[in-house]
């Protein structure tokens, strides 16, 4: 038997329904995909019956109240959308509020607490001028490494190693076409590990290897304002790389 995919996603709800049925005939209550299974499953039978987009809807909202799922469910599952074959058609049927509302308030798994004030800004340590030589806007957030920030943004990139933006946590700091930025620098906090961004480092901040790798692969890849500073680094690093190895190899 052919199935197209949203047959067999009809089927996979129809599934997880009857689980859910199962579940609930034991006197057991529901979590998330349970609930939200058995809900849409609701709405798809009342479509199948010929009941119009609002009573299908209803239906839905009135099969589980907050008793019968687990704690946290109605705060976390806020609205259901789910798409039902009626006599007219494919509807899609947004079921908002499915259980009659939640009750954990600022206690609820992921709620959204306000915030106690403004967050203070750090103070830089670094200011540089930055440079956005592109022909786009770039923006950079506030706790990516600057050092791997966009290769069009001309400023002293070794200078900027293991620092972040000195503003608020969450922020960014937008840079135009052809305009000169000044911003301020504060170090990476933590264990000062680089992980991701633009893949330059990949290690730790304060290992000297790492450095220099890292300053090469940024000249390398056309970062503007490394390959002075690369040129720099490998110039000092030739008669000391030594001496910074056995330097990393004692702090391990």
């Amino acid at each position: 038997m052919q199935l197209t995919p949203t047959e067999r996603d009809r089927l996979l709800i129809f599934t997880a329904a009857e689980l859910a049925r199962a579940r609930r005939a034991r006197g057991l209550r529901l979590n998330v995909p349970e609930a939200t299974a058995l809900i849409s499953d609701t709405v798809c039978e009342a479509a199948r019956d010929g009941l119009r987009l609002a009573e299908a809807v209803a239906r839905g909202r009135s099969v589980l109240s907050p008793a019968d799922v687990l704690p946290g469910v109605p705060d976390l599952v806020t609205e259901i959308q789910v798409e039902a074959v009626f006599q007219d058609g494919t509807r899609l049927a947004v079921i908002a509020d499915p259980f009659g509302g939640g009750g954990l308030g600022e206690a609820a798994p992921g709620a959204v607490l306000p915030g106690r004030g403004a967050e203070p800004v750090p103070a830089p340590v670094r200011t540089l001028t930055v440079r956005n030589t592109a022909d786009v806007p770039v923006s950079v957030t506030s706790h990516f490494h600057f050092f791997e920030a966009n290769p069009r943004l001309a400023f002293d990139r070794a200078a900027a190693y293991g620092m972040h933006l000195a503003v608020p946590a969450g922020s960014s700091v937008r840079f135009d076409p052809g305009s000169d930025v000044e911003v301020g620098l504060v170090p990476i906090g933590g264990e000062r590990v680089a992980i991701g961004f633009a893949g330059l480092v990949d290690g730790p901040l304060d290992s000297p290897r790492v450095r220099r790798e890292a300053l090469r692969r940024a000249a390398e890849q056309g970062y503007l304002g490394a390959s002075r500073a690369s040129a720099a680094g490998s110039a000092n690093g030739a008669g000391s790389a030594n001496g910074d190895d056995e330097a990393e190899e004692s702090q391990r």
